[in-house]
């Protein structure tokens, strides 16, 4: 019997497995991805990076907002809404070839369906980044608190000193916004540790600014959270460096555990013994800092802040120490950070009417509320200061809660708004009445409502005082809301 050799056919017009991977890394103009939750802080700034690079890309949101018409005047396709008919009305040749999806995006997403039902690649951060990333020199920022900060910072430093990097920030910062592709090898991206994100990073330099236990919903305990982060250092590049806070426990926990054939490591901080240290630190007019800088025991400079709190001290320190890693001189670096004004819901000015100073930060976890109002205090010795937090998630809320309700010392007046779902469902075992019973603080209160909570302040408000917005759900509105009625008050 004659026997006939079969032969496997590959249908070359429909994209192959691991296809996008191969033409993201090569920059393909062709390439289509699409990302779900486009506006916000974790997709936003790679969409601008993916526009900048040529890439075809198309998103949608849930709500309109500044960031998806930035993007859509930048040649994005932005929808808003999410529709399962979406990508089905497309012929084949113009569906996505990859869709990118947010960690809050669940599975019961319409366009998440849609993308798995036509076979089209559904994947998160963690394994798109490093196809978009690929070929470049990767300055990873990580830790609990000051990501965001520090990774601006950085970025800042790098570009005095004519390092033209790529970025993706978690918000924007007031002269560069939030990412950009940049010419040079370098790129700076604020690693996110939400969703064990940051573990898909091969950095060659990695900052670590703390570790605390956070995000209860991935991490049930503290002892899966420091993991995560041993995970993310063992993954440089051997030949590569990491920087870590020596002022702070955990990562000092890390760097204990670190093999010791591995990438070297270089400490930062306000303590003898840091590698890099900033002492007989002092507040400055107008709420910034001086320090005396020290590299290697040796005296080295003196840094200049602009804005406020120890916690930014030991962030520009990272971000010096990046740009020494990158070659850079130390006065170069220095005189970098003097300009630096901070970025979006960082200790951001929102405005004043009627003596009344509104402010507004991301804060959210009681670590971060107690840096920002100790700063606050700091900026701010007399005045009455009001703290209106928004709690973020019920996980969090119920593991932290005691912890929170201590947060709030540096504050006169503390009103608590409901809590913020974010990708949760209240299951009814947590709520924020809890966290004002278990505070020790004597002027709390519940308020549960934006508009009551803006309407309560507008009546008790006096000139001098100053209003602090706190957390990482949409409580930055009541700010806003106040300034609105404060000013109507005053045309009337």
């Amino acid at each position: 019997m004659e026997t006939v050799e079969t032969v496997e056919t590959v249908d070359t017009a429909r994209p192959q497995p691991g296809d996008w991977q191969r033409r993201l890394r090569a920059r393909d103009p062709n390439l289509r991805v699409h990302l779900i939750g486009i506006g916000g802080a974790g997709l936003g700034p790679i969409a601008t990076v993916l526009l900048e690079l040529g890439v075809q890309v198309s998103g949608s949101d849930r709500q309109a907002s500044a960031t998806t018409a930035r993007l859509a005047e930048l040649g994005a396709a932005v929808h808003v809404g999410h529709s399962a008919a979406r990508f089905a009305s497309l012929p084949a040749e113009e569906r996505p070839d990859v869709v990118l999806i947010s960690s809050a995006v669940d599975a019961a997403n319409p366009e998440r369906a849609a993308a798995a039902a036509l076979e089209i690649p559904v994947v998160k951060r963690s394994e798109f980044l490093p196809a978009l990333l690929a070929g470049r020199r990767l300055i990873a920022v990580a830790g609990t608190h000051g990501k965001t900060t520090t990774t601006a910072m950085t970025v800042q430093v790098l570009r005095a000193g004519g390092i033209d990097c790529g970025y993706i920030i978690g918000a924007e910062a007031p002269v560069f916004g939030s990412a950009a592709a940049g010419s040079a090898p370098e790129f700076v991206i604020e690693a996110d540790e939400y969703d064990r994100m940051f573990l898909g990073l091969k950095p060659e330099i990695a900052v670590v600014t703390n570790v605390e236990w956070d995000h209860p919903d991935c991490y049930p305990t503290p002892s899966s959270f420091r993991r995560a982060f041993m995970q993310f250092t063992d993954g440089v590049e051997r030949d590569g460096t990491v920087i870590a806070c020596a002022d702070d426990p955990g990562a000092a926990q890390v760097h204990a555990y670190a093999p010791t054939r591995g990438p070297r490591w270089i400490t930062y901080g306000l303590g003898e013994g840091a590698d890099l240290r900033a002492g007989y630190v002092k507040t400055i007019p107008g709420g910034g800092s001086e320090a005396e800088i020290s590299w290697w025991n040796a005296p080295a400079g003196v840094l200049q802040l602009a804005v406020a709190g120890l916690h930014n001290v030991r962030n520009a320190l990272a971000a010096v120490a990046v740009g020494l890693n990158c070659g850079m001189e130390m006065a170069t670096a220095l005189a970098a950070l003097q300009s630096y004004r901070g970025s979006s819901r960082r200790f951001e000015w929102k405005g004043e009417a009627h003596g009344v100073t509104v402010i507004d930060d991301y804060a959210h976890h009681p670590t971060e509320i107690q840096a920002t109002l100790a700063a606050a205090r700091e900026r701010f010795p007399l005045q009455r200061i009001w703290a209106v937090f928004q709690p973020h998630t019920f996980s969090r809320t119920q593991r932290m809660l005691y912890r929170m309700g201590e947060s709030f010392e540096q504050a006169n007046e503390v009103i608590v708004l409901d809590i913020y779902a974010a990708r949760e469902v209240d299951d009814g075992s947590i709520n924020a009445r809890d966290l004002v019973a278990s505070s020790p603080h004597r002027a709390i209160r519940h308020i549960p409502t934006l508009v009551e909570a803006a309407r309560f302040l507008a009546q008790h408000v006096a000139a001098g005082d100053v209003v602090i917005t706190l957390g990482a759900g949409d409580g930055y509105r009541v700010g806003e809301l106040l300034l609105a009625q404060l000013g109507s008050k005053g045309a009337a």
